[in-house]
C-alpha cells in the first residue's frame, strides 16, 4: 500500500465510518480550497449526483471567495436545490476536514435550510 498522507487516511477513515452508518440515505459531501467551498449530494448507490451547490454559482457568487458567509450561503443553497430533489435526510461526509470554521458554517446553515443529518 502507498505511504498516504495524513489527509488522505482522515479521508477514507470518514468515508468508512459513514459507509457503515448510511444504510441507503444521500450524502452530502463537501470540500473546501482556499478560494472556494462545494458541497454536493450524492446517491452512491446510483451512482449520481442529486444536487450541488458552490461559490462558483451565479445566486452565490456575490458572496465572494472562501469565508464562513460564503459558506453560510452555500449551505442554504444546496439545502434548498435538495429539497427540489426530494432528499431530506444526508449523512455529512466532511471528507477528511476538520469539523470547524467553514466546513461547520455549510453543514449548520444546511441544517437550518431543511436538511437532517
Amino acid at each position: 500500500m502507498a505511504n498516504l498522507s495524513l489527509f488522505d487516511r482522515r479521508r477514507r477513515r470518514v468515508r468508512t465510518a459513514l459507509r457503515a452508518r448510511s444504510s441507503g440515505k444521500a450524502r452530502l459531501s463537501v470540500h473546501r480550497s482556499g478560494r472556494h467551498i462545494y458541497a454536493q449530494i450524492i446517491d452512491d448507490a446510483a451512482g449520481k449526483t442529486l444536487a450541488s451547490a458552490s461559490t462558483l454559482d451565479k445566486d452565490v457568487k456575490g458572496k465572494t471567495g472562501a469565508t464562513k458567509d460564503s459558506a453560510i450561503a452555500v449551505g442554504k443553497a444546496i439545502a434548498e436545490r435538495a429539497k427540489k430533489a426530494g432528499v431530506s435526510t444526508v449523512v455529512f461526509d466532511r471528507g477528511g476536514f476538520l469539523f470547524h470554521g467553514r466546513v461547520k458554517a455549510l453543514a449548520d446553515a444546511a441544517r437550518e435550510g431543511g436538511l437532517e443529518f
